[in-house]
């Protein structure tokens, strides 16, 4: 059975889950959530997840929501990107956590702020501030790619596919890969990876799309 992964291009949340089944071997396909036009208010997206987030997994009856969760699973499938041992195994998820407090949480708004919401919209206050919360994680996660092709561990762990959620991304929002070497040099041998694709090819859904 094909796993289902609703999900749209436009979400690094989405990322997190998409490419860790991208390079899994299972067979699964995205279905687009139409997040711009309300798709994860309507009643039927809740009834699928209460949350009212992307991405979410349905797997024949198991329906999973949360990226870090559906990563899990992943590794649960298929015993990949999960950490070679219980020591790697908990570095990874400390890595995950990282992501989710660190680097997608300000990425991913930061990200939000400049480039799809109405410029006069636009919070420079949050925009600034959120900026150096940004520069911050991205500070401890260069320094600790130094001399390190992989966060954890001698290859891709959900560590690596969590923490560059947002870092493909084409839109403007205050990261520029040269200003972090050893962050470049790690996103370079993600993309290596075989099957790994951009997030606007790998997921339906860019802001050309709306005309943006």
């Amino acid at each position: 059975m094909t796993i289902k992964l609703h999900c749209f291009g436009e979400s690094g949340n989405s990322y997190k889950a998409a490419l860790p089944l991208a390079l899994s071997g299972l067979d699964w396909e995205p279905v687009k959530v139409d997040f711009f036009h309300g798709a994860t208010r309507s009643a039927e997206y809740l009834a699928l997840n209460p949350i009212g987030e992307a991405p979410v997994m349905v797997d024949g009856d198991l329906t999973l929501a949360q990226s870090g969760v559906i990563q899990m699973y992943i590794t649960e499938k298929t015993g990949k990107f999960g950490g070679a041992t219980p020591d790697e195994a908990r570095d990874v998820m400390k890595w995950v956590f990282f992501d989710n407090h660190k680097m997608s949480s300000q990425a991913g708004m930061l990200r939000f702020q400049m480039n799809f919401l109405p410029e006069e919209k636009r919070n420079q206050e949050v925009i600034g501030f959120v900026t150096a919360r940004l520069k911050s994680a991205l500070a401890t996660l260069n320094r600790v790619l130094e001399g390190r092709d992989w966060l954890v561990g001698n290859g891709p762990t959900h560590a690596d596919f969590s923490n560059c959620g947002y870092l493909y991304y084409p839109e403007p929002f205050t990261f520029d890969r040269v200003e972090w070497p050893n962050i470049d040099r790690w996103l370079d041998n993600i993309a290596d990876l075989p099957g790994w694709k951009h997030p606007y090819d790998l997921m339906p859904g860019r802001p050309s799309d709306r005309g943006l």
